[in-house]
């Protein structure tokens, strides 16, 4: 966003799109509640999260600036170990985004369900659709 390129965009008032670092509750009790929290701060990005995570980072959260930068060559370094395991980065990749969407969409249906079955009860002699 500092680029020559985004110059104009920014003088014709364009949105600059964000990360989002998605439902970022830990899972894992023996990891830390803020975890995902804490460890991905980063300008310019989105943190959604639980209620009990956010409950957890006001309590006891550590933020302590951009996390995330810095950290590159590591990152680097860490996904050439995993290749050489004869782990595929792509596949993992393919198969959380598939996991993810598959999990939001089944939300989603859910909660349509539930608003459906809810507006018919409050009014049965309507259609619903």
């Amino acid at each position: 966003f500092s680029s020559d390129r985004w110059a104009p965009l920014d003088k014709a008032q364009a949105n600059k799109q964000r990360p989002l670092w998605a439902s970022t509750g830990v899972k894992d009790p023996s990891l830390k509640d803020t975890l995902y929290v804490d460890d991905l701060v980063a300008p310019n990005t989105v943190n959604t999260m639980p209620e009990a995570t956010l409950e957890a980072v006001a309590d006891h959260g550590q933020i302590t600036g951009n996390t995330v930068a810095g950290g590159y060559d590591q990152a680097r370094a860490d996904l050439d170990a995993i290749k050489k395991l004869g782990v595929s980065y792509d596949e993992v990749v393919q198969v959380l985004e598939d996991e993810g969407v598959e999990k939001f969409e089944t939300s989603w249906n859910d909660l349509l369900k539930s608003t459906e079955a809810e507006l018919s009860r409050l009014a049965p002699s309507e259609n619903v659709a």
